[in-house]
């Protein structure tokens, strides 16, 4: 599973943008699984009603008390004590399964991240032969690139500490280090028989959240690899500049998420106007919608995988439901929680969740993931070209 710096290091999580519902990620801060956030206000996208599938549902459990919880996290300051572990605490004993606190440093870096930069060496970690640690991507133009490094390369320590046995989110924390732009890593690589120590300086990098391809047969692939900021319009634009009667195949694995605003403006790409998702906040039902005037007519095929978490199940299940698109690969993470974020007295922030969202149809994605149209492995991409050029999208 792809994961590293260069992915924002990714750990799905959500956080306030402004006005804009999100269901979002971010790395350092890691975990294996993506969450989803409110904002503190209304979003100008969204709009309130009712479905009959609205409410909480039966086996949800009430959310956690933001007020009780800043209470304990004033008590435990009064007393000299860390407010932010307090609270930590509270979350802990409250069942809530997406719940987490971040000081404040840390969520100011994953505000940042939302807006397609972050600070790493440029590469992503992976695990392969067994517990060994390799890469399994190095930025262009990044450090790791620029130091030589390559995919392939296996990655023993980072500072001294062996990474073999640790998670990729583990690793991951250790590249990232504190953040601090200049600041070096030591990272003990081997390949092959060689093996040396490389010191990198860690970096302000951008990344590359959506790429497009021409393919041989003439069909577009269009590969999202996270929904930050600007990503929606740039799935738009690539459809529109797509030739005509290309099929597009729009590659969702391993997306752990984003701004659910930017998933929507990709939608409104495929479709004109209407339900993209439906989400509750402590029984009050909204919804998403999608813009109209988008190519309703050209071939499209949605790849998906265990990685496709969160605010792309949001845009794979109104593709899939609608009838928009034709799904392939392997059943999707399954995150369709919603946290809303509640600063603390110590300016740490907690986010807590307040509800859960579903697909145009209304099914619940938390815990289940979206099953697609055709199952696929190691060979899914194969198997979505050979569904879109019999839909008409490739020669």
């Amino acid at each position: 599973m792809p994961d590293g710096t260069d992915l924002l290091c990714i750990r799905p999580r959500g956080v306030l943008r402004g006005a804009v519902l999100t269901l979002v990620f971010t790395g350092v801060l890691a975990t294996a699984a993506a969450t989803g956030s409110l904002p503190r206000q209304e979003p100008a996208a969204e709009r309130t009603g009712a479905t009959p599938d609205a409410g909480r549902r039966s086996g949800d459990r009430a959310p956690v008390d933001s007020a009780a919880l800043r209470r304990a996290a004033a008590a435990a300051m009064a007393d000299g004590k860390s407010g932010k572990e307090a609270a930590e605490e509270f979350v802990s004993r409250s069942g809530d399964r997406w719940g987490a606190v971040y000081d404040k440093r840390e969520y100011e870096e994953f505000e940042q991240s939302l807006d397609g930069a972050y600070t790493g060496v440029g590469l992503s970690a992976g695990r392969a032969d067994g517990d060994r640690v390799r890469i399994t991507r190095v930025r262009s133009g990044g450090p790791a690139a620029k130091a030589g490094l390559r995919t392939g390369d296996r990655l023993v320590s980072v500072d001294g500490r062996p990474v073999d046995g640790l998670s990729v989110s583990e690793v991951v924390a250790l590249l990232r280090g504190d953040g601090v732009p200049g600041s070096s890593v030591a990272l003990r690589v081997e390949r092959g028989r060689a093996a040396w120590t490389q010191t990198l300086r860690r970096a302000r990098l951008a990344t590359e959240p959506v790429t497009v391809r021409r393919l041989d047969d003439g069909a577009v692939l269009i590969r999202v690899e996270a929904f930050t900021k600007g990503a929606g319009t740039r799935v738009r634009d690539a459809v529109r500049d797509a030739p005509a009667g290309a099929g597009v195949l729009l590659d969702l694995r391993g997306n752990a998420g984003g701004l659910v605003e930017e998933a929507a403006v990709a939608a409104s790409a495929f479709l004109d106007g209407g339900l993209v998702a439906t989400y509750d906040v402590e029984g009050e039902e909204r919804a998403v919608y999608a813009e109209g005037g988008g190519d309703t007519e050209r071939p499209l095929v949605a790849l998906v995988d265990g990685g496709t978490m969160s605010a792309a199940e949001l845009l794979t299940g109104a593709l899939q439901d609608r009838g928009r698109a034709v799904t392939v690969g392997s059943r999707t993470f399954g995150k369709g929680s919603v946290q809303m974020p509640s600063t603390l007295p110590d300016g740490s922030v907690a986010e807590l969740t307040v509800g859960h969202y579903r697909t145009p149809a209304g099914h619940a994605v938390d815990g289940s993931g979206i099953t697609p149209d055709l199952a696929a492995g190691e060979r899914a991409e194969e198997r979505a070209r050979t569904v879109l050029s019999g839909l008409g999208g490739g020669s």
